[in-house]
């Protein structure tokens, strides 16, 4: 039977407001930069790092998120809120997908014909004088490419790094090393993770998500594809032999005459794991790799933070020629992004854990590592927001059946984010999908009324996991008051 290969005709950014392929200006010729949307966990990364580099930053958003006092701190000008002035004195817009075309600071700005640049062009024009290291993926991105910054760290290397996900270690979702590596998180869910140009690319996995930009699974892999095809001459593209989509990807890039990695479970992995060992919240791997043998620690939980691991060794091994015992050093050392599994604390013989899981594929894996952590302990309780009406509409059937791994799932309404309401889209559907035998399935719409069903329903004993990308990770921590505050 013949692989199937990667659609490779049709724009898969027909709707992009960009040119991300278009030439990226350098940091330097951008002048004084105003952000819109700079609370955001990208924004803020790419101001951080400008802010740094001498570049005068300004920014507004749309809530007073506490990541705007750091920016002040840190030498930005910020407001809450939109208005024309704010923006007056800048000399470059940098925007996120989440700002509208009626956003009155970006109407203002286009008056002025200022120069308007998407996130990704802005991170983009930071990295022109480093070797290039960019991690895309359905799932997986957050906690790659930090395991491979914290490596690199390991390596005695210092470098830039901007991760949608803050590193615990550091405290911080953006650095400005003095190295000259730079590792990024590539967002694909736009299309503009091909503006980086890698010199070593990550695809952790490739996955119908961001249907409401992408139309198709058929436009996705043919974006993933561009973007490996993005990378530059005499570089690396790692792939995970696991997972179908990078499978594709990979023959499809190698017939396209790139070098290729890959690593995974599966017999033929370039970077082959074996006897994974889970021991609570730590696990052991083996690795294989050229002949050698090594063992591999890890202090983040579950299946899939061994494959983001081999990720990361490869791009440091392989891609950045690093010495395999350094990276395995920093590997072990890595504690984890704030919102990956995160543990929020216990009262009453309960625990609460935070996770950012949105998709459907992230959330399967995030339930099965809880449900294989509370094994003979108690029951899982996972309580799901679900993030996006269009994507609540594509994938209820799939995000149920990730959560009906749990004993009891209490699914919350649709978090919207940038989007409009569609009609009879809402979280019921993902609860409708999740109710199977032995499960018990609770749908509650009203978010005050979340955290006191969560704390009626737990037991001692009980894992309670909040999963999602919107304001569910507020529930944890009040179960865990109600809790203490009934003890």
């Amino acid at each position: 039977m013949t692989t199937p290969t990667v659609p490779t005709t049709g724009s898969p950014f027909a709707r992009a407001r960009f040119d991300f392929r278009a030439p990226v200006p350098r940091a330097e010729d951008l002048g004084a930069v105003h952000f819109l949307a700079i609370g955001g966990a990208g924004m803020s990364g790419v101001a951080r790092i400008m802010l740094a580099r001498g570049i005068p930053v300004s920014g507004s958003d749309a809530k007073d998120v506490p990541v705007l006092a750091a920016l002040r701190s840190e030498g930005a000008r910020v407001w809450v809120g939109f208005a024309p002035p704010h923006q007056a004195g800048a000399d470059t817009i940098v925007m996120s997908s989440s700002i509208r075309d009626d956003n009155v600071e970006l109407l203002a700005a286009r008056r002025r014909a200022r120069p308007v640049l998407h996130r990704a062009q802005g991170l983009a024009s930071l990295m022109h004088d480093r070797r290039r290291v960019a991690v895309a993926g359905a799932n997986g991105k957050t906690t790659t490419t930090s395991l491979l910054t914290i490596a690199l760290q390991e390596c005695g290397l210092d470098p830039s790094f901007a991760v949608g996900g803050e590193l615990t270690r550091h405290g911080t979702n953006a650095h400005h090393g003095s190295g000259d590596t730079f590792v990024v998180e590539a967002d694909e869910s736009d299309g503009s993770f091909v503006v980086y140009r890698p010199h070593v690319a990550i695809v952790t996995n490739v996955q119908p998500d961001h249907l409401d930009f992408y139309d198709t699974f058929k436009v996705v892999e043919a974006a993933y594809l561009e973007f490996a095809r993005s990378i530059e001459p005499g570089g690396l593209l790692v792939t995970c032999v696991d997972d179908q989509g990078a499978r594709r990807l990979a023959a499809a890039a190698r017939a396209d005459g790139l070098d290729i990695v890959t690593y995974g479970f599966s017999v033929g992995a370039d970077i082959r794991l074996a006897d994974y060992r889970p021991t609570g919240l730590l696990a052991t791997v083996a690795v294989s790799h050229a002949g050698a043998e090594h063992t591999l620690s890890l202090a983040v939980p579950g299946r899939h933070n061994a494959l983001n691991a081999a990720a990361a060794y490869a791009a440091a091994v392989v891609g950045l020629g690093q010495e395999p015992r350094d990276v395995l050093a920093g590997l072990a050392s890595f504690t984890g992004t704030r919102r990956r599994f995160e543990p929020k604390g216990t009262a009453g013989e309960v625990t609460v854990v935070d996770d950012y899981a949105h998709n459907a594929g992230k959330v399967r894996a995030v339930v099965e590592t809880a449900v294989g952590l509370a094994a003979g302990r108690g029951r899982v309780v996972a309580v799901f927001q679900p993030h996006l009406y269009s994507r609540t509409r594509d994938f209820a059937v799939e995000l149920g059946a990730g959560l009906a791994q749990a004993d009891v799932v209490v699914v919350m309404d649709v978090y919207a984010a940038r989007e409009d309401p569609i009609p009879g889209v809402t979280g019921e559907l993902v609860a409708d999908a999740a109710r199977a035998p032995g499960v018990e399935v609770h749908y509650v719409p009203s978010w005050s009324a979340v955290a006191p069903a969560v704390a009626a329903l737990a037991r001692p004993g009980d894992l309670v996991l909040t999963i999602g990308a919107g304001d569910v990770t507020m529930i944890g921590p009040e179960v865990l008051r109600l809790l203490e505050a009934g003890s």
